[in-house]
């Protein structure tokens, strides 16, 4: 936004931490890819949009187990996309696309057809986005955004986050959000089963 990364060191962190989860090496410590992810956003000259970046287990023979892939690979593109942020609110359904496991869903990764199918689904019905809720009735997320409530009383209230991924943004938002609190804006903020 602006020419500026947003919460750039918080990103890499995370996709680092999946990456190992996922058992792929980096074959670029954390301050290189910070170089190389500054770098192509300088040259893209893009004011407004989205960075998008994957590590694999690289070019290999293509089948189930990485042990033919000789060395990981990072990939990066710049998406000069004038997003709008959504500030009047969304409409949005439950979607009836199976959740991802926790394993699956608290680790960044490319696992994307149920996110895929839950947004081709509210769309279908003219809708943003559809909201997981897990077997036991809680919300969960959405398709590639996680979800927090203000309530009548003042509470803004995420959901847990031991089954769905911990976005990012909604972290941010916790540490920023006791401010509002001293200033009595909000009169609490919390994670909670919803």
């Amino acid at each position: 936004m602006n020419r500026h990364l947003y919460e750039l060191d918080v990103h890499l962190t995370r996709f680092l931490k999946s990456a190992s989860k996922a058992k792929i090496v980096s074959p670029f410590p954390k301050s290189n890819l910070t170089s190389i992810l500054i770098q192509l956003a300088a040259a893209s000259q893009c004011r407004k949009g989205t960075l998008r970046y994957w590590l694999s287990a690289g070019p290999g023979d293509f089948l189930l187990s990485p042990a033919g892939c000789p060395k990981s690979a990072f990939y990066a593109i710049v998406i000069d996309e004038d997003f709008e942020q959504c500030k009047e609110g969304v409409k949005v359904i439950t979607s009836t696309i199976p959740m991802k496991t926790p394993l699956f869903a608290t680790m960044k990764n490319v696992n994307y057809m149920p996110n895929v199918l839950s947004k081709m689904e509210a769309e279908e019905q003219g809708d943003f986005a559809s909201i997981w809720v897990d077997e036991e009735g809680y919300i969960a997320e959405g398709p590639n955004v996680n979800v927090g409530f203000i309530t009548h009383d003042k509470e803004l209230i995420l959901p847990e986050f031991d089954k769905i991924l911990r976005g990012c943004t909604a972290a941010r938002l916790l540490e920023l959000a006791p401010k509002l609190v001293e200033q009595h804006r909000l009169k609490s903020v919390r994670t909670d089963n919803l």
